[in-house]
């Protein structure tokens, strides 16, 4: 049951998601169904523990809500049926994580809340909107302080040329308009595909050509092994080829406070061992 505190909502202005659309939430309980595991954390982080009645299989952080809140399908391959059972008046999807015909279904039920995120700036913003959307600015505006902080501390001398898989069979890279991509920067690197759209295709010899210094495996969305490695070491004898998490790369929820650090971490390897 949802606290007598939490039951009682102020009135608030139209909050735009990312597609335009403007979400009036009523003055009744929040019941949250989250359908993207990096802004799935965030809302925990945010203090919607009561709130959240549903979230993906997908949505592994934190373990707890992942173990204990309903499960809805995958990101992709939702329970339309079972979302609505659930009684949401509030859906928070992704336009790239979520599929049209499915967040249009679930529309016709519920108010539905989408992000499109291709930078940093854009994924505060977004923590911006859904404190305001769910009455935690405090919490929303101490986290976006706390990484924008963290983030403005990160500083290296010179980049690396780098590509970034996040797909085999085919390989697949992320290009220059994706939160990757803004990720590596950060980061230091410096994306030879960044002129390129979304995840683009590439074969062997088109990674060979780019004479790369770095190559990034992604643990997911596919999960890059140390026998990947070896084989693409064996391909690629000067560039340095390394496991990354992608979690650090690609989700753009509350997860990114650890980021900065990570980064860090990641270029003194770098530079100890190249």
């Amino acid at each position: 049951m949802l606290s007598r505190k939490s039951a009682i909502r102020k009135p608030q202005s139209a909050i735009p998601d990312h597609l335009g659309k403007a979400i009036q939430m009523p003055e009744t309980p929040l019941r949250i169904v989250s359908l993207v595991p990096s802004q799935t954390e965030l809302l925990f982080d945010l203090g919607l523990e009561e709130e959240v009645v549903g979230i993906t299989k997908f949505c592994i952080h934190p373990h707890t809500w992942f173990r204990s809140k309903t499960r809805v399908g995958g990101t992709k391959k939702l329970n339309i049926d079972l979302i609505r059972s659930l009684e949401p008046n509030l859906v928070i999807a992704n336009k790239e994580e979520n599929n049209l015909e499915e967040v249009s279904a679930i529309e016709t039920f519920c108010q539905v809340w989408t992000s499109d995120i291709s930078t940093i700036d854009q994924a505060l913003g977004m923590m911006k909107s859904l404190g305001e959307l769910t009455q935690k600015r405090k919490r929303a505006m101490e986290l976006e302080e706390r990484i924008r902080h963290e983030f403005s501390d990160l500083s290296f001398p010179g980049t690396y040329r780098c590509a970034y898989l996040i797909w085999k069979d085919p390989y697949m890279v992320a290009g220059g308009d994706t939160f990757i991509n803004d990720m590596l920067k950060a980061a230091g690197m410096d994306n030879v595909f960044q002129e390129e759209k979304r995840y683009p295709v590439k074969k062997l010899p088109d990674l060979i050509r780019e004479n790369l210094q770095i190559l990034l495996l992604s643990s997911e969305p596919y999960p890059f092994k140390i026998k990947d490695l070896e084989d693409l070491s064996k391909i690629l004898p000067n560039s340095k080829i390394v496991l990354v998490d992608g979690e650090m790369f690609s989700w753009y929820g509350s997860r990114m406070k650890y980021a900065p650090a990570y980064f860090k971490a990641l270029r003194e390897k770098l530079e100890a061992e190249m």
